[in-house]
């Protein structure tokens, strides 16, 4: 499901799903939320690296369990997601997301949370949450890329390739080595993002926070207001439907 691996510094998070497309399921979420509190809390820590198996990074929310999930399930699971990507923004430390395929949804919304992030030339990126009425990640999508842009690729429902994702900046590079590399490969990778940092962790903290905005109190009450409007699991059901239609 989620496997980690702590070598000089470097944490590597590697989601492992593949099979289904690396969706978060409710158990990744609180997998990934442990181990970014526990390399966070590493003061040996200095990099954070999230990458996948497969083909695809992430395609959203794992939704196979949805016939049995209530609307409080619903909204305590897009809490977990957003506490998740608060960590993710606010970390003391070099973020670096590695993603290939479809990075869609909160896997997209991670995607942006971090600082560094490369994509292949196949990637493509998709913010669905609109289409099922939530609010979650809208505020760092709009930091990345701007206001208008953002509400654009939210309100139009537009899928986004990689082209574009440089050139309004959502990535900031093309990942150097393509999907299946062995893994030699993948360690010279993660080292040519993560780079080298040349203040102390202290330094390396006070400098995020002036840099990158920060509301996180106000980014949760949106997203809580938002999931818990009546109905939010006949329009994810709704939308689940539109993914099917030819």
């Amino acid at each position: 499901m989620l496997q980690t691996r702590n070598h000089e510094g470097i944490t590597t998070l590697t989601l492992d799903r593949a099979d289904k497309g690396n969706a978060l399921s409710a158990a990744l979420v609180e997998a990934l939320i442990e181990q970014v509190s526990r390399a966070l809390g590493d003061k040996e820590t200095h990099a954070l690296v999230f990458n996948a198996s497969g083909k695809h990074f992430c395609t959203g929310f794992d939704l196979s369990d949805l016939a049995t999930c209530s609307e409080g399930d619903l909204l305590h699971r897009f809490v977990r997601v957003e506490q998740l990507l608060q960590l993710i923004w606010s970390a003391p430390v070099r973020t670096v997301a590695l993603v290939q395929g479809r990075t869609w949804g909160a896997g997209a919304d991670l995607f942006a949370a971090c600082e560094v992030r490369l994509c292949t030339q196949d990637t493509t990126f998709r913010f669905p949450g609109v289409r099922f009425g939530l609010a979650l990640g809208t505020r760092r999508l709009a930091g990345r890329v701007g206001a208008d842009q953002a509400r654009r690729w939210l309100l139009d429902g537009i899928e986004v390739k990689a082209d574009d994702a440089l050139k309004a900046a959502l990535a900031n590079g093309l990942r150097a080595v393509s999907n299946g590399a062995n893994a030699t490969s993948v360690d010279v990778e993660i080292s040519a993002a993560v780079g080298n940092e040349v203040v102390d962790r202290e330094t390396g903290t006070a400098i995020r926070a002036l840099t990158r905005r920060d509301e996180a109190d106000r980014d949760l009450a949106e997203l809580v207001r938002s999931a818990s409007r009546p109905g939010l699991k006949a329009r994810i059901e709704s939308y689940v439907v539109s993914l099917r239609k030819p």
